[in-house]
């Protein structure tokens, strides 16, 4: 059974460890830097950026994911999540782990009071999927080898370089699995055991995005 964890520093992480564990996925709980070691895939849920990135400091997190994500974990960040893997941010400068080539708008849908719920397109299957976005962020910019997996009107709202997912919504507040599973596929699609120059490249369209 693949192995997972959820970043449990704040957020609704016993939600996203809960739709991993539907997927038939091993799933703990990570409070630790040392809780990462044997993990193959990890979700950074949402949140607030700034808090998080403040619970982060009393461990050498930046490095232990930049590690993680070296030795071939899959990631999934969602809302702050997305933000904390983002190579640049703007609507407030902060620190990021610069693993997708990706530029993000804090809160740039407005305050708490316009949080919202929408329809997305997921590329790959007929039914809509319904997202909620909460003091969501934007994607303002993609690098050329980021790879667009939903749509909200024509605006990415989910998106994939390699081994790494971001979502301006949160994936965990909905019934529907799909994002997850997503998620799980890619978990499945690299092998931490390989050498590098053996795994797809970004963007590559070996990745499945196609969903039931």
């Amino acid at each position: 059974m693949r192995r997972t964890g959820v970043l449990a520093l704040q957020g609704d992480f016993a939600a996203h460890a809960a739709a991993l564990r539907e997927l038939g996925l091993d799933c703990r709980e990570v409070r630790r830097t040392a809780e990462l070691e044997g993990l193959e895939g990890l979700v950074i849920p949402g949140g607030e950026s700034t808090t998080l990135l403040n619970l982060m400091a009393d461990e050498p997190w930046f490095e232990a994911l930049s590690r993680f994500h070296e030795r071939g974990g899959a990631l999934l960040g969602t809302c702050a999540g997305a933000i904390l893997l983002a190579r640049e941010v703007t609507g407030g400068a902060q620190a990021t782990l610069d693993l997708i080539d990706v530029t993000v708008e804090r809160n740039a849908y407005g305050r708490q009071v316009d949080s919202f719920e929408a329809d997305v397109r997921l590329l790959g299957s007929d039914a809509p999927l319904r997202a909620a976005f909460i003091r969501a962020p934007r994607f303002r910019r993609l690098g050329d080898g980021v790879e667009v997996l939903a749509l909200l009107a024509d605006e990415p709202v989910l998106v994939r370089q390699g081994r790494v997912m971001a979502a301006t919504f949160h994936t965990e507040l909905s019934e529907d699995r799909r994002v997850h599973d997503l998620f799980s596929r890619l978990v499945f699609e690299y092998d931490k055991n390989e050498e590098r120059e053996s795994r797809p490249a970004a963007g590559n369209s070996q990745f499945p995005i196609a969903v039931a």
